[in-house]
């Protein structure tokens, strides 16, 4: 009798044992996740991604080993600290008129089931944050099994990048010393090079300020009011912009940048000797871009190509194909893309397109046309070649051939060959404000003057908090 209960009872056991077996060969098929995402990083801010002067071997070898997105961009912003809507945007998956808080989000935008960090964990995945809080979404961070706030406040700034290498590195030896077997999602954001730009010492050493050149866009001054020409970021340069400062200030980027490579460097290394290098698929991106004199500008509340909404975004790993990709892309792109790296399911309301059919080859782009918006005094659109900006407060415009002016130096709103262009990129704009919630005008009643000029020096605004 007692061996037919045990022969009973071990039947009823195998097809659970078989379940559990399966779980685990499927959390050991999938691929590790690990995303850094800078802060106020440039999108040709590391030396494989078109600047020379940066020392970034590290995260050069994302860009030799996996697909370089040219073309990212967050959406658009409604305060001067981008990267708050900017982070909500990609733990969500909403565009920034959708968001928790915004006019436009709907009865589920505030579910916590609905972010990130809670679809990948609900596929198996352990989560694991470090970094950036403030201005990151917090109630999105709070979501991740893990989550450890460290915003490098103070004289720790110098050191912030070693203190997230280290507590990665500590969370992958625990893992590998528990036998860890479900696939990790982290997800680490270092609060550099976002001002203030402070490095180890032996990083601001390799780069001299009088050695660096200035970009070719640099002016003086920003030839007419934007609408935030004195907001936070801007007030961190002299009015006029000087070249010794402008040479200085981007010294200390780079040495920020070259400090976060050579940490991230670590990290890898440890990725190697846990086994989990050739696992993970690694995302390197930023939360927001960043004027550093072109244009007059220091700040990201501008939607020039180089300025403030046009973002680095490197793919590589297990299954990735390698290149570059032009098309057009949001960062909340990257919600659709680890769901579906991780076998999850998008909940209702996510707007972005996942890039994986890029990133296998199977596809070229995932859109036409990319709108992107500041507040309610800049709109702007592009296509693969043609860029239109709008300035509805001061009834200014902007036109530039992408494809013979990549610094958008030369402004062709006003030359009547190219007022057909101007009108089907209003329209095209004006269709991609509709489908994303944007109500504001493109004209106004009573617009103010575009002319500007700068505080005395030592008489500009007070800095605000970002």
């Amino acid at each position: 009798m007692k061996s037919l209960t045990r022969l009973i009872f071990t039947a009823l056991l195998a097809p659970l044992a078989w379940v559990h077996a399966a779980d685990a060969l499927r959390e050991k098929s999938r691929s590790n996740i690990l995303h850094i995402h800078a802060d106020d990083h440039r999108a040709d801010g590391l030396h494989a991604l078109g600047n020379p002067l940066l020392v970034t071997p590290n995260l050069d070898t994302l860009v030799e080993r996996g697909m370089t997105f040219t073309r990212a961009h967050t959406m658009g912003s409604m305060i001067g600290a981008v990267c708050t809507p900017s982070r909500t945007m990609m733990l969500t998956g909403r565009s920034w008129q959708r968001i928790p808080g915004a006019p436009g989000a709907t009865p589920n935008a505030k579910d916590p089931a609905t972010f990130l960090p809670r679809v990948i964990q609900a596929a198996g995945y352990q989560t694991w944050h470090m970094g950036k809080a403030g201005n990151g979404f917090p109630a999105g961070l709070s979501e991740f099994q893990t989550s450890i706030r460290d915003e490098g406040k103070g004289g720790e700034r110098a050191s912030n990048s070693r203190r997230l290498a280290d507590r990665t590195i500590e969370f992958l030896k625990s893992r590998a010393a528990a036998n860890e077997s479900k696939p990790f999602y982290i997800y680490l954001a270092p609060p550099v090079p976002h001002d203030p730009r402070s490095a180890e010492p032996q990083f601001h050493k390799l780069y001299d300020p009088a050695k660096i050149p200035l970009s070719p866009a640099f002016l003086p001054q920003h030839p007419f009011d934007n609408g935030v020409m004195t907001v936070r970021d801007e007030a961190l340069a002299p009015w006029p912009r000087t070249p010794e400062d402008t040479k200085r200030q981007n010294a200390d980027y780079y040495a920020c940048i070259t400090g976060l490579d050579h940490h991230v460097g670590r990290i890898f290394a440890e990725l190697k000797a846990s086994g989990q290098w050739t696992n993970t698929i690694i995302i390197f991106s930023g939360d927001n871009g960043l004027s550093m004199g072109e244009h007059g500008l220091f700040g990201k509340q501008n939607l020039y190509e180089f300025g403030g909404f046009h973002v680095p975004l490197v793919v590589a790993g297990p299954g990735i194909s390698k290149g570059k990709s032009e098309a057009l892309v949001y960062l909340m792109d990257l919600f659709p893309t680890f769901a579906e790296f991780a076998g999850a399911k998008n909940p209702d309301g996510v707007e972005g397109k996942s890039l994986v059919p890029i990133l296998t080859g199977k596809e070229t782009k995932l859109r036409d046309v990319l709108y992107t918006a500041y507040r309610n005094g800049q709109r702007a659109i592009r296509d693969d070649r043609w860029k239109l900006i709008r300035y509805p407060l001061v009834d200014k415009t902007q036109l530039f051939d992408l494809r013979a002016d990549p610094l958008e130096l030369n402004n062709l709103a006003e030359k009547p060959e190219h007022a057909a262009k101007v009108a089907q990129l209003t329209a095209s704009l004006e269709k991609e404000m509709s489908r994303y919630a944007d109500q504001h005008p493109l004209k106004v009643a009573n617009p103010k003057p575009a002319a500007w000029s700068p505080p005395a020096r030592g008489k500009g605004p007070a800095k605000q908090p970002e």
